[in-house]
């Protein structure tokens, strides 16, 4: 063919290329579905999750295809472990303090009482060990865990009567989930875990005599207020609460490597845009909580933060005999509080404490 001649024909190609790229194409998207622990739009965390979903269909250029389900659109809330484990779907989004049943240890990589914050958490994760041994207990179920969130300090939860003593509460019927309720249960409450979507009704109806949640913003929405008088601060029993999404790992070690790259900068970056959006969120719906729905904010009295450590630390005694993998798991976490906890004392902590001393408030 001399050039004239392949000058005329070299347009015919383009069009046969473009029709054999197609199929290629086609076979190189693959089928994610996340399903999830959270109700559809709810603030905060239902919108999180979906925003992710979206995040990373998106910014894989659609080579994963991303269907995304909230609790009780294809699973339960409770029922999503098992459904990704088992390879019904590919990913969850939740909390892994729900997964306690399995194993002990994963309440530890959500929150656990008297623990962590949320930045203390990503520091024990990514720094101190954490995450390799999340990855060697989740790996026991078939599963990868990543942070995708966090929620901050949760507030202690709301009653309609007073908490002034560990007296009280003496056969209290209380909603928590995680190992926070094996230390209420020591104080004497009879704890129950419900899903985001049963708490308002069974703390109206007197099902449970408290309940908590997340904080403002989250219980705002849930409208527990209209449920309860009084409202207890700080959460004692989650003091850093982090979501995670839990991955199949069969499906996540098939992915190429830049698509796990991307999941797991996406997942880092929205722990970081929702544990910012909570604190924008919490101080304003903390307001309308008090000034406009008349809640009564209370602290939990020193008796009573007392004695939750004292019950919390005989939880983890029973914890680590439980298997060399809890074992491990709680000596690298106690170390990592100890350490980030002499460093936050003389920091952020102090900084806040002299603060608001010198403002006033």
């Amino acid at each position: 063919m001399d050039r004239r001649q392949f000058l005329i024909a070299a347009p015919l190609a383009a069009p046969l290329a473009t029709s054999l790229a197609a199929p290629a194409l086609a076979q190189s998207r693959r089928e994610m579905v996340i399903v999830s622990t959270w109700p559809r739009d709810y603030p905060g965390l239902g919108l999180s999750a979906q925003r992710l979903g979206g995040e990373i269909e998106a910014q894989t250029g659609g080579r994963l295809k991303v269907s995304y389900f909230a609790a009780g659109e294809r699973v339960g809330a409770f029922d999503a472990f098992d459904a990704v484990a088992a390879g019904d779907a590919q990913a969850y989004i939740g909390a892994e303090g729900y997964w306690r049943g399995k194993h002990p240890g994963f309440p530890f990589f959500q929150t656990v009482p008297m623990g962590l914050t949320c930045t203390e958490m990503v520091a024990w994760a990514d720094h101190l060990g954490g995450q390799a041994l999340w990855d060697d207990l989740a790996a026991e179920y078939g599963l990868k865990g990543l942070f995708c969130g966090g929620t901050g300090v949760s507030m202690g939860g709301w009653f309609n009567k007073e908490i002034n003593s560990v007296t009280d509460f003496q056969g209290l019927r209380f909603r928590v989930p995680g190992l926070a309720s094996d230390v209420f249960s020591r104080l004497g409450a009879s704890p129950a875990s419900l899903p985001p979507g049963q708490i308002y009704e069974s703390l109206a109806s007197g099902v449970v005599d408290g309940a908590e949640w997340v904080g403002p913003w989250a219980d705002y929405a849930l409208k527990l207020h209209e449920a309860a008088r009084y409202y207890y601060a700080p959460g004692l029993h989650e003091p850093g609460g982090m979501v995670s999404m839990g991955i199949n790992a069969a499906w996540w070690a098939a992915l190429p490597a830049g698509d796990r790259a991307v999941i797991e900068t996406l997942c880092a970056a929205e722990t970081t845009r929702l544990l910012a959006e909570y604190d924008a969120q919490n101080g304003v719906y903390l307001d309308k909580l008090i000034t406009e729905h008349g809640v009564e904010l209370r602290t939990y009295p020193e008796e009573v933060a007392g004695a939750f450590a004292e019950a919390a630390a005989e939880v983890y005694a029973e914890i680590s005999e439980h298997d060399a993998r809890a074992a491990a798991i709680l000596d690298s976490f106690f170390a990592a509080r100890e350490r980030l906890g002499r460093w936050k004392s003389v920091s952020e902590a102090a900084y806040l404490r002299l603060r608001a001393a010198a403002l006033g408030g």
